[in-house]
């Protein structure tokens, strides 16, 4: 975890067994009451807290309203940030949020945020819609960061790459053809999503 945070040393599923006995009893959320539980948890140093803030969202999602993602979510992207929350929140909230609402403005202002984990979950941001994917759009984000370096950038890149390499091969293909220095991290996972490697077994801590 490169420091981030300490853990109590409670596994995932333990914790979710745990969470969601606690929550059975409770009543169901308003947006805003959900937001400042999110916030309560990241602020507790374990790391098992910021999962189960994750965890949280994820149940109570319906409750959220349009405003969730910007006053609630942008924030705590940024804090204590390491790939697992940061990936976390992006399936909980970032990407059903913008599926749901029109995010256009605000995923353009984390794509030119100096922080790179707000440009990662911009690049991610559509993981998970299928065949709701707007193609270009994705390849738009991937193109502005192209030139990057950073682990976890490529990575994400790379995922994009890959997923919407089972919606249209065809631009991916010419995507990889246009950026002949794409960052090799962003090729690999392309050229998996394009069965040209072979799948990896599991994923890493990227």
């Amino acid at each position: 975890m490169k420091g981030v945070a300490p853990f109590l040393g409670v596994r995932a599923e333990p914790r979710r067994r745990a969470l969601r006995a606690a929550w059975r009893e409770l009543p169901t959320p308003r947006s805003d009451e959900l937001g400042q539980a999110f916030v309560l948890l990241m602020e507790l140093p374990e790391r098992e807290y910021h999962h189960g803030a994750s965890d949280l969202i994820a149940t109570y999602l319906s409750v959220t309203d349009e405003y969730f993602l910007v006053e609630y979510v942008a924030d705590l992207v940024t804090t204590k940030s390491w790939w697992d929350t940061v990936d976390a929140f992006g399936s909980a909230a970032v990407s059903p949020l913008c599926w749901r609402y029109d995010a256009t403005e605000l995923i353009d202002s984390w794509s030119r945020s100096q922080n790179l984990w707000l440009n990662r979950a911009a690049i991610q941001h559509q993981r998970g819609w299928g065949r709701d994917t707007d193609v270009g759009r994705v390849l738009y984000l991937c193109d502005l960061h192209s030139q990057r370096r950073e682990f976890f950038i490529a990575k994400a890149i790379g995922w994009a790459l890959r997923d919407l390499a089972r919606l249209d091969p065809s631009a991916v293909r010419h995507f990889l053809r246009a950026h002949p220095t794409l960052s090799g991290v962003a090729v690999r996972e392309a050229r998996r999503g394009l069965g040209e490697l072979a799948p990896r077994t599991s994923r890493s801590s990227d």
